[in-house]
């Protein structure tokens, strides 16, 4: 069986806003848009959607400490840090290789350099 991430699916109540968020601080391109129901993201060999959420869904609970992480090269992390500062969007956490962060609707998100790779198995 081939593994890997598909798709991912993130629902909103403010698409608008979760758009700019990721075009802004992954500099994501748009892969198709559903009119105002939806947009995708390329994201590596998989894809992020966007859906309007419906009325009466729930949002994202504070605290929330469920991830959604992305990796970026070592050389990237100090720059994502400052793109993040320049969006005005806090860091609330960060170890040696990732950046932990909310995007507008509370959702943590991060960024890593950490290459799994290197990890041996048990």
């Amino acid at each position: 069986m081939k593994t890997g991430v598909h798709h991912i699916a993130l629902r909103t109540h403010n698409l608008v806003r979760l758009e700019l968020f990721f075009v802004r601080a992954f500099e994501a391109q748009v892969l198709r848009r559903q009119g105002s129901r939806a947009v995708w993201f390329q994201i590596g060999s998989g894809v992020l959607m966007l859906e309007v959420a419906e009325t009466g869904e729930p949002t994202v609970p504070e605290g929330l400490m469920d991830l959604l992480c992305f990796p970026i090269e070592r050389g990237e992390l100090e720059s994502f840090r400052e793109r993040l500062t320049e969006m005005e969007v806090p860091v609330e956490a960060e170890t040696q290789f990732t950046l932990y962060f909310r995007d507008p609707d509370g959702r943590r998100l991060g960024v890593s350099t950490y290459c799994f790779s290197d990890v041996k198995p048990d």
